[in-house]
């Protein structure tokens, strides 16, 4: 499934939450996609740490894991489990740049943009916050809460 250039990129606003849950809940319909769910100390990781701290591992695993043009180990970089980030990237489709491509429309071969790459942490942290409401999310992520809050 390619869709349109990603909410996030150059001349796109960020996407509303209601957005994101239709793009979640999209991938969810996916048999690889829903069998992620955040458990056992991956879900302690993200109740201990708070979603201030989850967001700010998610920029620097996505600058470091995703951002790049072309990623170390492309594909295969993104652990299973270790981190309620790596869960969420595979629940999510943003666990590798075919994937980012295939249901985000980001194109691999290039660096991410600081919007796009927003915008995919934006995603992770939206799976991560239904996730830990057992899927009906009532109010805003706290982290984003701010329009003006970004981790630099």
């Amino acid at each position: 499934m390619t869709s349109s250039p990603a909410p996030g990129s150059p001349g796109h606003p960020s996407p509303d939450p209601r957005a994101l849950d239709r793009r979640l809940d999209a991938l969810a319909r996916q048999p690889f996609r829903a069998r992620f769910r955040l458990r056992g100390r991956d879900r302690a990781t993200a109740e201990l740490k708070g979603p201030a701290t989850v967001r700010r591992h998610a920029y620097d695993l996505i600058a470091r894991r995703l951002a790049p043009a072309e990623p170390h180990k492309d594909g295969r970089q993104t652990p299973y489990r270790g981190h309620p980030v790596f869960v969420a990237q595979h629940s999510t489709a943003t666990c590798c740049r075919s994937c980012l491509e295939r249901w985000h429309g980001i194109p691999k071969g290039r660096e991410l943009t600081r919007p796009e790459q927003v915008y995919v942490v934006d995603v992770i942290c939206r799976w991560i916050a239904r996730e830990m409401t057992d899927g009906t999310f009532s109010g805003q992520d706290p982290c984003r809460a701010d329009p003006d809050h970004e981790i630099s």
